[in-house]
């Protein structure tokens, strides 16, 4: 029997890279999910990857999944993906907040408006969607909400900065800064209500998808410098299945969190224990 039998999940940001990863994984493990993004299909997006990749190798291996393409930046269509998944499969047990949105661009020349749109995927759609999906936890009494953050949330610290030739990280830095202090602050508020946890995990180190290659972050998913999605899929299985008590309000590190519960063995593909630099655990 699978850690998440019987359960419900949203994975936003399914089509490709560690969403993909987690979607699969939380099928496997019993979990019908609903995989959530904007490109349906194959070709819609620069990228490879897609919903129908995503759900067609769940649906493959004998598990449940079904697509829903949604904008997450605007609300109605937040709140539209809850409601779907709910005339899908039922009460939701568990959220997901993996989608997120950059652009290496320098505050000086920064779009307003893509700087907004940004902020909207990658902290306000996990308030949203948060919000939407609590009473259905709060009535069952067990439920689990896992944000995904980058280790580019750790400021640079006070100057002076030997390094001239940083650009582009921001807007992004900042956002999982704030999904970080909304994790714990939201974790605060439920604890009041058993069995449900909120908890917040970024990479150890680079995760190899599409979009950290392209952007040339790593060269590739053998680069000794990254660690494969499925480090970050296992460590979200663990946020997401063990108790509400040891978790909730944990913002922490793929590898750290496998370690601590006795995971890291388990977890499929590259990685060294000891995370690189900007390592914290709150």
């Amino acid at each position: 029997m699978g850690k998440l039998e019987g359960r419900v999940a949203i994975v936003t940001g399914a089509s490709r890279g560690i969403g993909r990863a987690i979607a699969e994984l939380f099928a496997a493990e019993g979990a019908r999910v609903v995989c959530a993004a904007r490109t349906l299909n194959e070709g819609e997006h620069r990228l490879a990857g897609s919903l129908a990749t995503t759900v067609g190798a769940i649906r493959d291996a004998g598990r449940e999944a079904s697509p829903v393409a949604a904008d997450i930046s605007l609300e109605p269509e937040c709140l539209a993906l809850v409601e779907r998944s709910r005339a899908l499969y039922g009460s939701v047990d568990i959220l997901v907040n993996n989608a997120a949105l950059n652009y290496y661009i320098p505050t000086a020349e920064y779009p307003t408006s893509r700087w907004i749109k940004a902020f909207a995927i990658n902290v306000h759609a996990p308030f949203i969607l948060s919000k939407a999906v609590l009473p259905d936890m709060i009535a069952a009494k067990r439920g689990a909400i896992v944000n995904i953050s980058s280790g580019a949330a750790i400021g640079p610290g006070r100057g002076p900065y030997a390094d001239k030739t940083v650009r582009g990280g921001v807007m992004y830095g900042a956002s999982k800064a704030a999904l970080e202090r909304l994790t714990q602050g939201l974790a605060q508020e439920v604890a009041q209500h058993d069995g449900i946890a909120v908890s917040c995990v970024s990479p150890a180190k680079v995760v190899a998808t599409p979009g950290t290659m392209f952007h040339k972050l790593v060269s590739g998913p053998d680069d000794p410098r990254g660690e494969s999605p499925s480090m970050m899929a296992r460590a979200a299985l663990l946020l997401a299945s063990e108790p509400a008590d040891r978790v909730n309000g944990r913002v922490t590190y793929s590898q750290q969190i496998l370690k601590e519960f006795g995971w890291i063995n388990q977890a499929a593909g590259r990685g060294t224990e000891t995370p690189g630099s900007g390592y914290s655990q709150i």
